[in-house]
């Protein structure tokens, strides 16, 4: 599937999907239409032609259309590249449930971080038509040398999470990990779901004693385990927050203030509003593997 949906435009959207059963002896044939439509909401557009759908929706019929081949293997090159963040939006959790619920094989291509973090669970680094690193995504996204190129803004770690409960009255999630309990804006998945959140080193603060009359919500105790100066004036920190690694990205002047070194004890501070649609997604299942190739270039 490429980054425009490429469906034929005199067909409705039944005849595209179905379209793609064509090539599959039915025999062979190993996903129905009406697997098709549930697994991607798209039932209720049936009649439509392709000019009379969103761009979200033209994606998950192309989506559906390849699925209904019954292929060993999915190829996703870049498929929302051409949408703007609403539709991106509207699309990532259905791409989650193919992930989890199809039981094929995808290779998602992209040059989002973002989308990565949330959806993959090997990630292959190419750079130059070469391969620079293969690995879980927590591992290869969290290593500062190996996304440079996407600059400084780009950098942070990948936490595992559980949903551990729904605060309604102010319109929150907690979630519960390694690192410890974080509050995010609610979510509409049910308790022990397992996500991933991915937090920007340019989130998060740092301080040598547990902070008191803050706005921020979320506090992780955690120890100093890497000092690497990013450029002149800024200096990224490596924190082991009980096993879990996270970065934040300070002044020189402010590393020096607090007087940080290997080893110490602070504390790291991330703001709820940090944790957005961006930096959450559901956690890979079991029932499928989703491999990203990310190219830097």
């Amino acid at each position: 599937m490429f980054q425009e949906g490429r469906l034929f435009p005199h067909l409705t959207v039944r005849q595209n999907l179905l379209f793609g059963r064509w090539f599959t002896p039915k025999a062979e044939r190993q996903i129905g239409l009406d697997q098709v439509l549930d697994l991607l909401g798209v039932g209720h557009l049936l009649d439509r032609r392709p000019g009379a759908l969103s761009g979200g929706e033209k994606q998950r019929v192309a989506i559906g259309r390849a699925l209904l081949t019954s292929p060993r293997l999915l190829l996703l090159d870049e498929p929302l590249a051409s949408l703007d963040d609403t539709r991106k939006d509207d699309i990532l959790p259905f791409i989650e449930r193919l992930r989890d619920q199809a039981e094929v094989p995808i290779v998602y291509v992209s040059h989002s971080l973002a989308e990565v973090a949330r959806l993959a669970t090997t990630v292959v680094m190419i750079e130059d038509g070469r391969i620079v690193a293969v690995g879980a995504p927590t591992d290869v996204l969290g290593r500062r040398e190996l996304i440079a190129s996407h600059g400084t803004a780009e950098t942070g770690a990948l936490i595992e999470a559980v949903v551990a409960e729904h605060d309604r009255s102010f319109g929150l999630t907690a979630l519960r990990s390694t690192a410890g309990s974080l509050l995010a804006p609610r979510l509409d998945l049910p308790i022990g779901t397992p996500v991933r959140l991915r937090i920007r080193a340019r989130d998060v603060m740092i301080a040598t004693t547990r902070p008191d009359g803050l706005s921020a919500l979320n506090v992780l105790p955690g120890r100093v385990v890497a000092l690497d100066e990013a450029d002149e004036s800024l200096v990224e920190v490596g924190l082991d927050c009980d096993g879990v690694r996270l970065a934040a990205r300070l002044t020189r002047k402010s590393v020096d203030a607090l007087g940080l070194q290997l080893g110490r004890e602070v504390y790291a501070v991330i703001k709820s509003v940090a944790l957005d649609r961006d930096a959450l997604g559901r956690a890979p299942g079991f029932a499928a593997d989703a491999t990203a190739h990310y190219g830097r270039h």
